[in-house]
């Protein structure tokens, strides 16, 4: 999903601020059995082919938003993936696609938590959707700076925030600095002209 951040064709990207992933078919919101339940704050690793780095969770602000992602990584759904839209000073998305770019299969759209109290701050985590605040499902997006645009306020919705990086940010920072263009196969801009790869997504023990 694409942050408009929201799930639309990856050409709606070149909008100021599109987090949108591609049109899928509506879906209604649920809310899964929980996964790793014991966890009030776990921590996961990414390896990447820029290096790794370590996101911790906030299941007590965004429980449903942090089950729905831990869903993924026990599923190994995000492993071998892209971070398919990079846009320095902005946003670094992933979690939609492989590197043939076929998508990643797809959960239940979920409840949009924006307003936990968690903001859309530097180093921060929150999932990108379509327009519709409760589309989210399997993108995310780490934010590069401080983007209170895409904060709730009283008229809009925004983009939940569920965790941040504690550890590695430099890789983070390294991969919002590689080159991108236009993609004719996913009709996107700000795609990498090298691939940016996501190897694998793990819990870390407590």
């Amino acid at each position: 999903m694409v942050l408009n951040i929201a799930k639309r064709a990856l050409g709606a990207f070149a909008a100021s601020i599109l987090l949108l992933p591609l049109a899928s078919p509506a879906m209604e919101c649920v809310v899964e059995t929980p996964v790793y339940p014991d966890a009030h704050y776990p921590q996961v690793k990414f390896t990447t082919s820029h290096g790794d780095f370590v996101v911790e969770l906030n299941r007590r602000r965004a429980p449903v938003t942090v089950n729905n992602f831990l869903r993924y990584v026990e599923a190994e759904a995000y492993n071998n993936t892209l971070f398919h839209r990079v846009i320095a000073e902005f946003v670094v998305q992933g979690g939609g696609y492989h590197p043939d770019l076929s998508q990643v299969d797809e959960g239940a759209e979920i409840l949009n938590e924006s307003g936990n109290g968690l903001a859309n701050r530097t180093r921060s985590i929150a999932m990108a959707r379509h327009d519709d605040p409760h589309s989210a499902t399997s993108q995310f997006f780490f934010n590069m700076k401080d983007n209170e645009s895409l904060d709730p306020n009283r008229k809009n919705w925004g983009y939940t925030v569920f965790g941040e990086v504690i550890e590695g940010w430099d890789v983070v920072e390294t991969i919002s600095q590689v080159p991108t263009g236009f993609s004719e196969q996913l009709g996107a801009t700000d795609v990498p002209t090298t691939n940016a790869i996501i190897r694998k997504v793990e819990l870390m023990a407590p």
